[in-house]
């Protein structure tokens, strides 16, 4: 019985340390390219105005309303990309309000994804959750969008709700797919269970998901 109880034991360590790995590298990499945007994009981009901005005649008070309207379009897109970074870092309203998060943090999904459908059913009033938790609610919610939605043109339908029951939260998010053969392939991803396990390790709570008809559904409770 103690053997049983020890293997037990070190077979659930050894799923924990495994998950626990694995979102570290995630967000590492999910780090790494923002870093790399940054140097692509912002360093970029910041080059090119103080460059436009060094080479405007300095004795020239009237300067041409195209370069003025030039400068102040190029400023007007870096001040843009950084609102985008600080919410791609840390999501805007996480400390406020746990559902506006994650409305804001959804929003680019549905830019970028105009073939699939989401509904989102957010409450207006929450419970005050901590910082942690919270992040860790919305970065699960990401990566299980990240694993499971197809980058091809493929129609498919994402349902996502946020409740409290029996003072506990509770996101619902069922991802609808076209046929049994897709949905075969994304519920069966090792992923998926190493996201779970993170979460259930990072705040305590439950996770589960299932299969029904052609819907992936998963079940986060903290």
């Amino acid at each position: 019985m103690y053997l049983v109880t020890l293997i037990r034991f070190f077979i659930s360590y050894h799923r924990t340390q495994q998950a626990l790995h694995w979102w570290s590298y995630r967000q590492s990499m999910k780090l790494f390219q923002e870093a790399e945007k940054i140097r692509d994009g912002l360093l970029q981009e910041s080059f090119t105005i103080r460059r436009s901005l060094e080479m405007l005649p300095v004795d020239d008070v009237k300067l041409s309303v195209q370069k003025t309207q030039d400068c102040l379009k190029k400023i007007d897109n870096f001040h843009e990309s950084l609102v985008q970074l600080s919410d791609r870092l840390f999501p805007a309203y996480l400390q406020d309000s746990l559902p506006l998060a994650i409305q804001c943090v959804l929003e680019p999904w549905r830019i970028s994804h105009p073939h699939k459908h989401f509904h989102i059913d957010m409450p207006t009033c929450w419970r005050h959750e901590s910082l942690g938790t919270s992040l860790t609610v919305v970065r699960t919610l990401e990566e299980l969008l990240r694993i499971t939605l197809p980058e091809a043109l493929t129609p498919i339908s994402i349902y996502i709700s946020l409740e409290e029951q029996k003072n506990m939260g509770h996101l619902i998010v069922r991802i609808t797919y076209p046929d049994i053969s897709t949905l075969i392939f994304y519920s069966r991803l090792l992923e998926l269970k190493l996201l779970c396990k993170t979460f259930t390790v990072l705040t305590s709570g439950k996770c589960s998901y299932r299969n029904k008809n052609l819907s992936l559904i998963w079940h986060l409770w903290w």
